[in-house]
């Protein structure tokens, strides 16, 4: 089923309505689809150079606006959202994230953090979308990190994709996942160390 919609995405991006489908990929994506927007970013910007920065601003915006519409899902219809948790496997994460939140600062850093890498990396966006409303997260702070992570992610996929074309898009397919990671996890340890001397030295 997966590989069927990976194709169907593919073929979206050669569609002379590619910028609207684009859209609606990224706002579903962030809630319940299971296909990231970079799948359609790649080719669209190698067909259409130009627009690379548009189509990274479509892929942000809307992605950022599913992902409130996940939160929404999460916040107000609990037992849905907990279906969809539950599908992902990342139920048992969610409770300790959410025993973490009482732990003041910093259980909201944790929660930030797993957020940030959720919108930057390979993990299902959309599984801590619809938790950060099951918990009651601040939605602010929920929009201001999935605007960061998302825009960062979709801008590198834009530009490289821009610069280098297919030779970007055989790293991706082969690489693209872990260097992701590795990036994600390299800010969030920087932000920690940050977070860590502030914190000493309130």
């Amino acid at each position: 089923m997966f590989q069927s919609l990976y194709k169907y995405c593919l073929n979206l991006a050669a569609h002379k309505s590619s910028n609207l489908y684009l859209g609606i990929v990224s706002f579903t994506e962030s809630s319940f689809f299971p296909i990231p927007p970079d799948v359609m970013i790649i080719p669209m910007v190698i067909a259409k150079k130009k627009e690379y920065f548009k189509i990274f601003l479509i892929a942000s915006i809307f992605s950022v606006l599913g992902g409130i519409f996940g939160y929404l899902l999460g916040y107000l219809f609990y037992d849905l959202a907990i279906h969809v948790i539950t599908f992902y496997g990342y139920e048992d994460k969610v409770e300790y994230l959410k025993a973490s939140l009482s732990r003041g600062s910093v259980g909201y850093f944790a929660w930030l953090s797993i957020l940030f890498l959720a919108g930057f990396t390979p993990l299902p966006y959309k599984a801590f979308t619809i938790a950060s409303g099951v918990v009651a997260f601040s939605l602010p702070l929920f929009i201001v990190v999935s605007l960061i992570s998302r825009s960062l992610r979709f801008f590198i996929v834009a530009y490289l994709s821009y610069k280098f074309g297919d030779l970007f898009t055989e790293f991706m397919e082969k690489h693209g996942s872990k260097w992701f990671t590795i990036i994600g996890i390299l800010i969030i340890i920087v932000l920690g160390i940050i977070f860590l001397i502030f914190k000493f030295n309130a």
